[in-house]
């Protein structure tokens, strides 16, 4: 099968545009955009030049522009991404910017809260990373800078200096959405969704219309927000191949050929394949597709469902939809549920993407030592779900008694909610829930032996009791707690420890498998 053609320009820019407005992407703040709005940089359109057009300020320009500056410094402005993700590269396109382009430009990026507001972007606590150096622009120009970060970011801060005008940014990157907000038990979800981590890796042909507007959200406006291949004049037919969000289950199929009329194809066929683990270039070719839905005639400017002429339901790791013999499709829909592992592993692959700052804050979550919160942190990324419990192994093994003691403050005693340390997580908290489920069902004179044991074990070892409650009832804690305070202090210490280890190895799979 052929490679796409249609699209020129670097490597990178075959990747979505994480910024794009049809995503949510915003300009949400500049610093000054007194000739034009800071708006016009994340317009899907190309920007265009009237020559005769001028407003109240000046000559009219398409793009984000600001004033002179006769004062040192640079001017910049805030950008949301639509979606978080790891940016991949970036255009800093200058189009009919001649003598009023910036010099230079530099990129910085933070990952905040999709919904965090300018003055704590501003503030100067939140961490921005430099992704892309003060680098020289051009004008009138696509300024193409390939950028290497590992990490998942939702805003970016573009300094120009000293001032002027930029018509464009696109930033095109990998979607990295956070799957504990979208595996819900039951729920049910597209797992060819942009905005869920689905990818369009390649296609026939996409002359008219590039093949990531099929996972695009919602509707198309009009046929240039769908795919479409030019006419075929000879035997065959066109194909785009989705990799799905996760590996899953599929329950229902739409393919939509909203504002294709004279030009939706005769008919389309869906195939999919589990290729878990293999490379996407052998995908293309390969022979162990199997049919989804066989091959279905379509109408124009209609939305197609197929459901009960599913002929395989899977799991899939990617789907191929193939028509014929050309056209164009607005979007493509793959409602499912994600298998447990294929959930796990794009928890894996969010957990790698995060900062440095945001992992370790997630990982003192299966343990309250900083040190070994930092020590995971950096030796990401995880090749697999045995690397991170190996690692986390390994990693807890070089711990010493003063980590064991900081890790053992995270949790709350004992037929208690209130761990002791004030910064513990909202996640830690309700694994420590879970965990001392078994006190539940427990006896008011359990609950007050318990308080009463408590107390004395702290006063005897200067820290909490220490127990994987996990699976246990509250009179097996108590019979534990009974035997455990005759030990002396630094053997207790290192059972406490074991408990930990524990403790820490289950609640790592639980960020992975989801609780």
């Amino acid at each position: 099968m052929a490679e796409a053609r249609g699209v020129t320009g670097p490597a990178f820019a075959e990747a979505l545009d994480l910024a794009s407005e049809r995503l949510g992407g915003a300009v949400i703040s500049a610093n000054d955009e007194f000739f034009a709005p800071k708006e016009n940089l994340l317009k899907a359109t190309k920007p265009v030049f009237l020559e005769h057009e001028y407003t109240d300020r000046g000559k009219w320009m398409d793009g984000w522009e600001t004033r002179r500056r006769r004062t040192p410094g640079f001017d910049w402005c805030l950008v949301r991404l639509g979606l978080p993700g790891i940016i991949r590269g970036v255009v800093v396109d200058t189009a009919f910017f001649r003598g009023n382009y910036p010099e230079h430009c530099s990129i910085e990026a933070c990952a905040a809260r999709p919904d965090a507001r300018v003055e704590e972007l501003l503030n100067p606590r939140t961490h921005w990373v430099e992704i892309l150096p003060r680098s020289p622009l051009a004008g009138d120009a696509q300024n193409a800078f390939a950028v290497s970060c590992p990490f998942r970011f939702t805003h970016l801060r573009l300094n120009i200096y000293p001032d002027g005008g930029v018509a464009r940014l696109r930033v095109h990157g990998d979607a990295v959405p956070d799957w504990r907000r979208l595996d819900r038990a039951g729920a049910e979800l597209d797992l060819a969704a942009a905005e869920n981590g689905a990818r369009v890796l390649s296609c026939s042909d996409m002359f008219f219309g590039v093949r990531h507007n099929l996972i695009m959200p919602g509707r198309a406006a009009n046929m240039g927000e769908g795919w479409e291949t030019r006419r075929r004049r000879g035997p065959g037919y066109d194909w785009a191949l989705v990799a799905l969000a996760a590996q899953g289950e599929i329950h229902r199929i739409e393919v939509d050929t909203n504002h294709f009329k004279g030009n939706y194809p005769d008919s389309c066929m869906i195939e999919g394949i589990d290729a878990a683990g293999r490379p996407p270039e052998e995908l293309a070719g390969a022979s162990d597709f199997r049919e989804i839905v066989p091959q279905t005639k379509l109408q124009a400017h209609t939305r197609h469902l197929f459901e009960e002429e599913l002929r395989a339901a899977g799991p899939f790791t990617h789907v191929r939809l193939n028509i014929y013999p050309d056209g164009g499709v607005s979007r493509l829909r793959v409602f499912g549920k994600a298998t447990r592992s294929g959930a796990a592993e794009q928890r894996l692959r969010w957990l790698n993407a995060l900062t440095d700052r945001e992992a370790e804050a997630e990982l003192r979550a299966a343990c309250g030592a900083s040190s070994w919160a930092s020590q995971m942190a950096a030796a990401r990324p995880f090749r697999d779900e045995e690397a991170l419990y190996a690692t986390a192994s390994q990693v807890f093994a070089r711990l010493g008694p003063e980590d064991w003691l900081e890790a053992f403050r995270a949790h709350p005693r004992i037929g208690e909610t209130r761990p002791q340390a004030e910064e513990a997580s909202a996640t830690a908290r309700r694994f420590s829930s879970q965990e001392q489920a078994g006190m539940s069902a427990a006896a008011e004179e359990t609950r007050e032996a318990l308080a009463r044991y408590n107390r004395a074990y702290d006063e005897k070892f200067g820290f909490i009791y220490i127990v994987c409650a996990t699976g246990k009832s509250a009179d097996e804690m108590l019979e534990m707690l009974r035997e455990r305070i005759e030990h002396a202090p630094e053997e207790e210490l290192h059972i406490a420890a074991e408990e930990q280890r524990k403790i820490t190895e289950i609640r790592l799979k639980k960020l992975l498998w989801g609780a």
